[in-house]
């Protein structure tokens, strides 16, 4: 599936003769709009597509139209590897946009590199995408998903009074890319590259230096897993205070919850890798109180972003996503909102669509002149990795998700609820 803005639905968005005669601006992304990971892509979709037509409204860039081009990579590998290559091999592409899911976005990253692209990532956490030496990688969100880990320990030791934080922690999670790096920096493993070397020792791991024990830990297959009452039991049966899931989608998420629930599983502490979207609320509705997640994304946090070279907030991304969708937006079309935020910046700041010449100036930003999004400011490491941000953390309390962490950035934090109440 190919979808496009062409230049007479431009001309409905009220350009000008002058801009409709200018050539666009290609841009090829490849989404997984069907498949294991059609419900995070279809949201993707919306938010690159929203950035792309506010854009276009205000007369694109440079004096030229942008002409998005999304094909559905069915969540395959093949598949949105050799999309890619077609962007830019046959459609010939300005720029391109990230996937979604590290499973994708690491073997593109070596197509994009070779073929001298800029590639900023939405979805694509885990740090071996990183590591590879490619060039021109920018991960739009706030830290690699090994990472992840200090915002549980932040919220723990920011959040709860020292003799009421939890001592024990059982984890489980899926053998997905993204969710088995998060554990490996949760528990302190290694991470290797494909030929065994060692990119990282994440030793001793979040959940010790937090003094927590470890008493149960469990991997369920990536596709096709059902037995979610038997990992409840089990998880019940390991009494633990601490219960983290990392899942591979929302609707996981609703499993597992839902599990824990019937087998009465009682831990003063519910933390998920996924849970912040609509999908969540809505398959659990009173059962999520109390449930903490990490997330990139929060509508209460005041980030004032740049869109069309003028202010665009957080607020004003949420009115414009409503106005166009009927609903509001979660922090899986706020992400490529921003990634498609942050290359427009990139193509006004370098004056040109060059990729060499956006990669060194996305390079330049500082924290002093950063990107602009609606996901707060953005400079990068060399290896693509942000500069000094902080993962957020919400919980859901009586159906809305609050922001509890960090303290102290920003005005609007919630009290959090610990320990979680019973089901």
């Amino acid at each position: 599936m190919i979808r496009t803005i062409t230049l007479c639905a431009m001309a409905a968005l009220g350009f000008s003769v002058a801009a409709q005669a200018a050539d666009p601006i290609k841009i090829g992304a490849s989404l997984p709009l069907t498949g294991n990971f059609s419900v995070s892509g279809a949201k993707h979709e919306k938010g690159y597509q929203l950035c792309v037509d506010l854009i276009n409204e205000k007369g694109g860039v440079l004096g030229r139209p942008l002409d998005l081009i999304i094909s559905d990579n069915r969540s395959d590998i093949g598949t949105a590897m050799s999309q890619y290559e077609r962007f830019i091999t046959v459609d010939d592409v300005d720029l391109v946009f990230g996937t979604f899911s590290s499973k994708l976005t690491f073997p593109i990253s070596a197509v994009l590199a070779k073929n001298g692209m800029v590639h900023p990532v939405p979805a694509g956490g885990a740090l071996r995408i990183y590591t590879q030496g490619h060039k021109n990688l920018f991960y739009f969100q706030q830290n690699a998903a090994e990472y992840f880990g200090e915002a549980m320990q932040g919220v723990i030791e920011d959040r709860i009074p020292e003799g009421e934080r939890p001592k024990t922690v059982a984890i489980v999670h899926a053998d997905d890319f993204f969710a088995n790096a998060i554990a490996a920096g949760l528990l302190g493993q290694k991470v290797t590259d494909p030929g065994g070397g060692v990119i990282a020792d994440l030793a001793p791991g979040y959940l010790a230096d937090a003094n927590m024990e470890v008493v149960y830990t469990e991997k369920w297959p990536e596709e096709g897993f059902s037995d979610w009452l038997n990992l409840a039991n089990s998880i019940k049966n390991a009494n633990a205070d601490l219960v983290v899931g990392l899942t591979a989608s929302a609707e996981e998420a609703v499993q597992l919850t839902r599990a824990l629930k019937t087998v009465r599983a009682e831990p003063k502490m519910l933390y998920l890798s996924q849970g912040t979207q609509a999908e969540y609320k809505e398959g659990l509705g009173e059962s999520a109180n109390g449930v903490m997640v990490h997330t990139s994304w929060h509508e209460d946090v005041p980030f004032v972003g740049e869109l069309a070279g003028e202010e665009f907030t957080n607020q004003d991304f949420q009115k414009a996503f409503a106005d166009e969708f009927g609903n509001p937006p979660d922090e899986d079309s706020a992400i490529p909102f921003a990634v498609c935020q942050g290359m427009e910046q990139a193509i006004r700041g370098a004056e040109t669509t060059d990729n060499a010449k956006l990669g060194e100036w996305l390079y330049a930003r500082t924290k002093e002149d950063p990107v602009r999004t609606v996901l707060g400011p953005f400079s990068w490491h060399e290896n693509g990795l942000p500069v000094d941000r902080k993962l957020l953390v919400a919980q859901w309390q009586d159906g809305a998700l609050k922001f509890v962490y960090p303290t102290g950035e920003f005005e609007g934090v919630s009290d959090l609820i610990y320990p979680k109440p019973n089901w």
